[in-house]
């Protein structure tokens, strides 16, 4: 039973994880059509400025507050200068958005170091609650918790308020929104910022959920963020949180029973999806 807990409180961590990273994603698919492969990156550089800040400071929510600032100081630049000459143009966002990821990954290391960098737990997240034989970590429950908040808080700015209904609207007909005299550029500018902020936000929380953090995370969260978005569906962050804990879940359960198939059954899972609903879980056709 114990290890049952444990397995699923491990998943759901991860799943939070990787939906603070494809929550971003998909709001910039889903109202922008773009298909920003540099997400990876503003995920990796979260983690490094906020946990140097963190070690700097020795305060965990000065940290959070650093990381989240890269995000949006990243964002901002990648949108006005990266992303908008390609607007419109698949084929040239996937080309640009590879090459800013690359260029994020070692710039990394340019300003960072090449190394790892260890990232502590702060002592009041530390350790963990016994009920029994069951073990729980107190920071997973902590990531499961922050993860929840910004599922809440975006799902109900998208559906109670006037800038939700501008972006649900957008993603539906971004033409017609424009048309009403709605700047729709400095819309897609926000929801950019937001996105990228998510990603920072989730690299962070990730340095003392593993202990360390690598240039190269963001390449590899970058991947399990588009598997997730996929299985969810485009444009809609209720897929995507139910996605990342379906995949967080089946991860953790496959790498303690089948270790051998732990990375083959999100590609496993994301296949079985499009064969029997291309557009995902709660995407729409079209």
């Amino acid at each position: 039973m114990e290890v049952l807990v444990n397995l699923t409180v491990n998943g759901l961590a991860t799943g939070m994880l990787i939906f603070l990273l494809a929550a971003g994603l998909t709001l910039i698919f889903g109202l922008m059509d773009v298909l920003n492969f540099a997400h990876g990156g503003l995920f990796a550089w979260g983690a490094f400025s906020g946990i140097w800040v963190y070690t700097a400071t020795g305060s965990f929510m000065i940290g959070i507050i650093a990381a989240i600032g890269t995000g949006l100081i990243l964002g901002l630049a990648i949108e006005r200068f990266i992303i908008q000459p390609v607007y419109g143009n698949h084929v040239q966002q996937i080309l640009i958005t590879l090459g800013v990821m690359l260029v994020l990954s070692e710039m990394i290391k340019v300003v960072f170091g090449p190394n790892q960098l260890s990232a502590r737990t702060p002592a009041y997240l530390s350790g963990s609650w016994e009920f029994g034989d069951i073990i729980i970590i107190k920071y997973r429950v902590f990531i499961i918790v922050i993860g929840a908040l910004v599922f809440g808080v975006i799902f109900y700015i998208l559906r109670n308020t006037k800038i939700g209904l501008i972006v649900r609207a957008g993603v539906i007909n971004k033409e017609m929104v424009q048309a009403l005299g709605i700047n729709i550029k400095r819309v897609f500018l926000l929801v950019f910022m937001v996105g990228a902020a998510m990603a920072a936000l989730g690299g962070m929380l990730l340095g003392p959920y593993s202990g360390v953090i690598y240039a190269e995370m963001g390449l590899e969260f970058g991947i399990l963020a588009f598997i997730v978005v996929v299985i969810g569906g485009m444009g809609s962050i209720t897929g995507s949180v139910l996605a990342a804990i379906l995949v967080g879940i089946s991860g953790s359960f496959m790498a303690y029973y089948v270790p051998d198939l732990a990375l083959a059954v999100n590609m496993l899972l994301m296949t079985i999806v499009l064969i029997f609903r291309p557009q995902g879980l709660f995407g729409v056709k079209g």
